[in-house]
Parts: structure tokens; C-alpha cells; sequence
């Protein structure tokens, strides 16, 4: 967690030259500008102007002047870049001319989330993901292709699977970022894996996820091969998903967090689950499709897994996939947890996939984009940041 100066210090002391500033668009894409390191100082008061017409979701051309403020605690090495000359990285506010964080900043809003959640019901989430996604060869012109990079299956071996080495370099080189990795496997699906973070609070988990997502792509493509995140690339085979699991700081409140994530769960589909391929996902493959929840169900829409310690229990949210805007899928389910607790909601019994007990998720993109469109909790969520 550092200030401002010891990243001062740290640039001028480390023989940094450039300085990246991240930050996201609507759909969740990170997007970057590299600044030279004697313009840092600057970055810190004034911030650095970019176009917001040219960002998804963003601002109109007669209201297009943002600015990106670097976030200090947010520093970061990028190993594979030389170390003389190092390159570092920092997320950042955006804000308007005046000094107003734009509402549009999704990763600020999370921060205002965690924040009310705590002053409105007294508890903390720790959150902690489950990244899925595919490894693809390229073809002799270095595009993607759909042809797997192995044949292998669920938690195979070398040298049925050949994604070991790779993944094994995406948790080196998140440990030197200062992000730690907690397990990683082959996932059911030929040439799909799989790597799970230990639990952080919700704005450092998002950030480990959007940063993971990236670092694969970059670790795939020096091995001459293609990182495939979306949630359904191959027919008739595995989904890939964002399984998001929630840990309340006061257990006796899970099950009131429970009901609330259950209740809005139709409202926030649309947001976890983003792109027409999402809904090819859903529904199979043990991916989610009746609103439900059950005990160590792998079929259930929220897994509560059993367990003897009691701050071990969490909620395993199972229909996001990773083509989502994180921050705003953190910012909707600590509302809906919240929801359900300051209610004192209470779930209904674990239920089967095949009962629906609070119904079933939305079929297509419309019809979940028509359910939040006419949702007052999504409204109050998000205001009017999100145009349908």
C-alpha cells in the first residue's frame, strides 16, 4: 500500500522509465496509456487527460475530456518486461475537469460499495474467484484458431496436459506482481484451465482478476498460443466461468446474504453473464440455470460448500463468466448480500436444479438486458451510468 511519494522514490530510485496507467471501459476491457516517468509528479496532481468518446460506453465528442489519476497502492512491476528500465503499472481514478469521480468508474464505485456495505450491516466480504479459460493454437498467420492445445481432462497430468508449464509461469509471474495465486489445474474441457486466488478484499479481488486475465493472455501469446476467456468457445464442450465466492465477515449472516444474492440474482444476470454465447453456457455442463442453492451442488446457482469451521463458510456465486464488467458484478452482488441481510431474508430450502425455487435465470441477452432494464434495484445500483 503505497503513497505517493514512495512511488515518487521508487521511480526515481529503481531506474523506472514508464509508467502505465489502467483503467476500464463499461464491458470490463482494460485499456492503458504509457507515461514517461518525469511526468509522474504530474500524474499525482492534476491527472492525465485521454478522450472518453474513443472508450465503450463512455462519453459523447462534445464531452469527451477525462482524466486518469494513479492509484498509488495499486503499483505494480511488470516481470517480463527489461529491469533496466523497468515498467510499472498503477489503476486510476477517473474524474472529470472539475475533480469529480465520473460515474462511469466502476472501480471507484466498488470502493463506495464496500464502504456502505460495511456502515449499513457491519460486515465485510472477502471475495476470492475461480478463472476458467482455453488455450488455442494459432494458425501459420498467428490467428486464433479453435483447435485445442491439448486433449486432456479434468486435473490430468503431463503430458496428457500440456498447459502445466504455462500455468505454472502465470503464478510465477503473478507472485512477483504481488498477487498470490492459490491453486491452478486442467479443467474438464480439452486445452481449458483453470487457476483460484486466495481471498482478498472485493476491490484487490477485482483488480487480481482483471490483471490475471491479461498476464494469461500475454503468458499464452509468448508461447505462441491464443488465452480464450469467453464463456462458451467450444460447442458441446465445458463452459468457461467466473465462480465468485463470497465470505462474510460475521457467518451468522451468510444465509441472510444468501437470500439476498438469490432474489436479485434475474436483475444481475445481464451484468454477470454479458455476450449472446453467455446463454449457450448456462444451463450446461454443470453451469447454472434454475435459481437454487444446495450444499457441495456443483449444479446449483450458489454453492455452499460444507464445511466443519464456520470462517471457513462462504457462497460460491457460479453463473458469471469472465467476459463481465467485474467491478460492476462485485458492486451488484455485495448490494443484492446486502439486501438480503439488512431484510434479515431468509433462503429457501437447498433446492434441485429442476424445481427453480426462486425461478430460472434468464434464456437470451434480451431477456436478462429487459429484466435489469426494469429492475428499481438495479436503478438504485447503478443509476444512470448504464444505458439499455
Amino acid at each position: 500500500m503505497y503513497t505517493e511519494r514512495e512511488v515518487l522514490d521508487y521511480v526515481a530510485e529503481e531506474d523506472v522509465k514508464f509508467i502505465r496507467l489502467a483503467f476500464f471501459d463499461l464491458k470490463g476491457v482494460q485499456k492503458n496509456i504509457s507515461i514517461m516517468a518525469g511526468q509522474l509528479e504530474g500524474a499525482f496532481r492534476r491527472g492525465v487527460g485521454f478522450d472518453a468518446s474513443a472508450v465503450c460506453g463512455f462519453e459523447s465528442a462534445e464531452k469527451s475530456d477525462l482524466f486518469l489519476f494513479p492509484d498509488p497502492a495499486t503499483l505494480s512491476v511488470l516481470p517480463w518486461r527489461p529491469s533496466s528500465g523497468k515498467v510499472v503499472r498503477m489503476f486510476c481514478t477517473i474524474k472529470y475537469p472539475d475533480g469529480r469521480v465520473y460515474e462511469k468508474d466502476f472501480r471507484s464505485r466498488l470502493k463506495d460499495t464496500v464502504r456502505s456495505v460495511r456502515e449499513e450491516c457491519g460486515v465485510e466480504f472477502r471475495i476470492g474467484t475461480e478463472v476458467e479459460f482455453y488455450l488455442f493454437k494459432l494458425d501459420e498467420s498467428g490467428r486464433p484458431t479453435k483447435i485445442p492445445f491439448d486433449g486432456a481432462g479434468y486435473m490430468d497430468i503431463a503430458p496428457d496436459d500440456k498447459g502445466e508449464n504455462i500455468r505454472r509461469e502465470i503464478c510465477f509471474t503473478l507472485e512477483q506482481m504481488g498477487i498470490m495465486p492459490e491453486s491452478s489445474h486442467h479443467e474438464e474441457g480439452p486445452g481449458q484451465n483453470e487457476i483460484d486466488f486466495h481471498y482478498a478484499d472485493a476491490v484487490s479481488a477485482a483488480d487480481n482478476a482483471a490483471t490475471f486475465k491479461w498476464i494469461v493472455r500475454t503468458r499464452a501469446a509468448s508461447a505462441g498460443l491464443y488465452a480464450d476467456f469467453s464463456p462458451k468457445p467450444l460447442e458441446g464442450m465445458a463452459g468457461s466461468g467466473l465462480h465468485i465466492n463470497m465470505s462474510c465477515s460475521d457467518p451468522d449472516k451468510n444465509s441472510h446474504a444468501l437470500a439476498g444474492v438469490l432474489k436479485h440474482a434475474r436483475e444481475i444476470t445481464y451484468f454477470l453473464n454479458s455476450r449472446e454465447d453467455s446463454y449457450r453456457r448456462l444451463g450446461e455442463n454443470k453451469a447454472p440455470k434454475a435459481i437454487c442453492w444446495g450444499h457441495g451442488n456443483r449444479l446449483a446457482l450458489v454453492r455452499v460448500p460444507d464445511v466443519t469451521d464456520m470462517d471457513a463458510a462462504r457462497l460460491e456465486v457460479r453463473s458469471a463468466d469472465c467476459e463481465c464488467n467485474v467491478y460492476i458484478a462485485l458492486c451488484l452482488l455485495l448490494r443484492a448480500a446486502a439486501d438480503g441481510i439488512k431484510g434479515c431474508l431468509e433462503p429457501p430450502p437447498p433446492g434441485h436444479t429442476g424445481e427453480g425455487d426462486c425461478g430460472f435465470l434468464p434464456a437470451s441477452l434480451a431477456e436478462a438486458r429487459d429484466v435489469a432494464k426494469d429492475s428499481p434495484f438495479i436503478k438504485s445500483v447503478l443509476g444512470d451510468a448504464i444505458r439499455f
